[in-house]
């Protein structure tokens, strides 16, 4: 039984570190069209523009994938094979959670997938039986590639996970959701 007290928190804070990192990402695309014909590419300003995030935030996102697309070859050009968009979305998650674990000799204090408020041992009066809520914020990012002749969406990839109010972490979160999103493009080529 202690071995299982010691091994629970190891297991329960894993899974913290693990969901609250990855990105879930799904894709789409047109099976018609020849990938290997797009080589250029710019960013499509009406599109953009319609995205309800910050200015800063869309610089963020656009720098990280024009990175992405010149590692990859593309080159950025004035007349483009393909034009970037992209379209956010967001949703708060509350969670709440129950301090009282076990025989009654333990307790979580709202440690669980999106929040860690603290293992209350014995001795820990305070918090007992008293629900815990904790908030966080789960944001997709869609970019989208269209046929900058056709004016049609090509290739769609979508990323999932959750947000960091953490500006420093910002920035590499945001290089994060795009890398793995623009992993999946062009279709057929994931590691």
């Amino acid at each position: 039984m202690k071995n299982l007290l010691k091994t629970v928190p190891l297991l329960a804070l894993l899974l913290v570190a693990t969901s609250c990192t990855s990105v879930r990402v799904a894709t789409d695309y047109d099976r018609s069209a020849n990938f290997n014909n797009y080589k250029t590419f710019a960013f499509f300003k009406n599109g953009i523009d319609k995205a309800e995030i910050s200015d800063l935030d869309k610089r963020r996102i656009l720098r990280a994938i024009e990175s992405e697309l010149l590692a990859k070859g593309f080159t950025k050009s004035e007349n483009p094979d393909i034009l970037i968009s992209i379209f956010t979305k967001s949703n708060q998650r509350v969670d709440v959670y129950n301090n009282y674990w076990g025989n009654g000799l333990w307790g979580w204090g709202g440690f669980g997938p999106w929040g860690m408020g603290g293992f209350y041992g014995p001795g820990w009066g305070w918090g007992w039986n008293q629900p815990n809520v904790s908030t966080s914020v789960e944001g997709t990012l869609f970019v989208d590639l269209l046929d900058a002749n056709k004016k049609e969406l090509i290739w769609q990839g979508m990323g999932t996970g959750f947000l960091s109010r953490n500006m420093e972490k910002k920035e590499a979160r945001i290089k994060e959701f795009v890398a793995k999103i623009m992993e999946q493009y062009p279709p057929g080529t994931q590691q």
